[in-house]
């Protein structure tokens, strides 16, 4: 029999109608005085899983579970149905001779798929070996008013699975699981930072100024003290500020907000950590990033050799070029032999590079070359290092090349990852460059600031120190073979949609 293809407008009646019906039988089980949203609790003492994998221990037990209805299938006298709990889901038996008549027929006639239900029961195993629990006590614990989607499709329209992630994770296990295995690796980062010796700390996260960093800032408005205010677009300045103060390790997980543009590696609001340790350089904080994600790679997917999107990423092999090094490995330009700005200008002519104002030094064209020519090459875990000055206004100089700065990037499947110094300490070099860096984004309309309370700060004296912060979302889409940023976040940035 050909199936029948509903349009748009009539899945919505279809569904108004179920919704209808649904309202009808809450209205009849409320007037009998069996309101399901008045109850306050439910003993549950066990779950899927540990009623699954100690089988043994509960064979012949007595067992509470509660979850969400998936399946019902009735013959006659008895039925079976699944629930869905946080772990998977559980089949349950029911018989009228052992819940009684009465509640048999409202199981029947006034349960539907996607209802809240209890059950006590003892636990079994069918004939055909699945792990069953045998109903005694069978009662509704919250009404569901709107039927789930279809069963084998699901939410198919990705843009409802983000809209309507709460049903997104009803109706699909690997959805859950990728959230599940998105709080074990934030819990393995913090404890590989515990355990050496880092401090977890709070900043805040409304500034009163617009820094000159290049991301846009949301603004919003304080009422009390009739000021303006901006949401953090990094952490940095005031993990540093700490370091000043003598806390010699810390670190933030941080959620950041920057007023730009969505693809699958960006969204407005987003989680990075930020690290910060003093008497330590960059060279240190790149040996210990390796580190930290070979640990947690093989704590979360236990093996350094994970799957991407048909690639096999290999973590435990991290390859290490200067910016320089790598541009001449991919673009043949071997910028060491670059003299001046004009040559760095014909060569971007040359490869078709086009420049902004303000952005024409030796320094930027050797970034836009690597933009160009090697980000998308590095498809295994690599660090890029000895970034330009005029790119880099929080880094420090390096001793044997002014022109460079001892700071580092690292990427994977082509994607950036990270972030790193050894941080800038000097607060004349520091508000210099500050001062350049708010000058360029006053020129395009902004209204930057230098922040003089940390030029204030750093005037105190900040230890030589290492900084190092990535994006936790990125990380995430890594170890969980997601291409999108929002298949890691719960909640992503959606239009408004009526």
């Amino acid at each position: 029999m050909e199936e029948k293809i509903l349009t748009q407008e009539q899945e919505a009646e279809q569904l108004a109608e179920q919704a209808r019906i649904r309202r009808e039988k809450l209205a009849k089980i409320t007037s009998e005085g069996n309101n399901p949203y008045l109850k306050t609790k439910y003993d549950v003492t066990a779950d899927s899983a540990s009623v699954k994998e100690n089988f043994e221990a509960w064979e012949g037990k007595e067992v509470s579970v509660a979850g969400r209805l998936m399946s019902r299938r009735v013959m006659g006298k008895a039925s079976f149905s699944h629930i869905s709990d946080k772990n998977g889901t559980l089949q349950i038996y029911v018989t009228r001779q052992d819940v009684g008549e009465d509640v048999y027929m409202a199981y029947k006639k006034d349960f539907d798929i996607g209802d809240i239900v209890g059950i006590k029961g003892t636990v079994f195993k069918t004939q055909t070996g699945e792990i069953t629990v045998h109903a005694t006590h069978f009662e509704m614990l919250s009404k569901a008013l709107i039927p789930l989607p279809e069963k084998h499709n699901g939410l198919v329209n990705q843009d409802m699975k983000y809209r309507l992630r709460h049903v997104d994770l009803i109706m699909n296990q690997d959805v859950r699981e990728t959230f599940f295995r998105r709080s074990k690796i934030m819990k393995e980062i913090r404890a590989y930072l515990d355990a050496h010796g880092y401090l977890e700390v709070e900043t805040p996260v409304l500034l009163t100024l617009e820094i000159g960093a290049d991301a846009r800032p949301f603004r919003t408005h304080h009422n009390a003290l009739d000021l303006d205010m901006y949401l953090r677009i990094e952490t940095e300045l005031y993990l540093k500020r700490l370091i000043v103060g003598g806390f010699e390790k810390v670190y933030e997980v941080g959620r950041i907000f920057r007023n730009e543009g969505m693809d699958a590696s960006h969204n407005p609001e987003f989680t990075t950590i930020e690290m910060y340790q003093a008497y330590v350089d960059y060279e240190y904080m790149m040996n210990f990033i390796e580190g930290m994600y070979k640990h947690v790679t093989q704590a979360v997917c236990g093996t350094l050799q994970i799957p991407y999107q048909g690639k096999i990423i290999d973590m435990s092999k991290w390859e290490r070029l200067t910016m320089t090094e790598a541009v001449k490995k991919y673009s043949g330009v071997d910028f060491a032999t670059v003299a001046s700005d004009e040559e760095a200008q014909a060569l971007a002519k040359e490869h078709h590079i086009e420049l902004e104002d303000g952005k024409k030094t030796k320094g930027h064209i050797l970034a836009e070359f690597f933009d160009a020519y090697v980000e998308k090459e590095l498809v295994q875990p690599t660090f890029i290092y000895d970034y330009p000055v005029e790119i880099s206004p929080l880094a420090k100089r390096k001793p044997s090349d002014p022109t460079m700065t001892e700071r580092f990037e690292y990427f994977i499947n082509g994607m950036e990852m990270g972030n790193a110094f050894s941080e800038l300490n000097d607060p004349i070099d520091q508000k210099q460059r500050m001062v350049k860096q708010v000058e360029a984004k006053r020129a395009k309309g902004a209204n930057a600031e230098v922040d003089e309370d940390f030029i204030n700060a750093l005037e105190y004296g900040l230890p030589p120190t290492g900084g190092l912060g990535f994006g936790v979302d990125r990380l995430v889409m890594l170890l969980t073979d997601n291409s999108s940023i929002r298949d890691v976040l719960l909640f992503p940035t959606m239009k408004p949609k009526k």
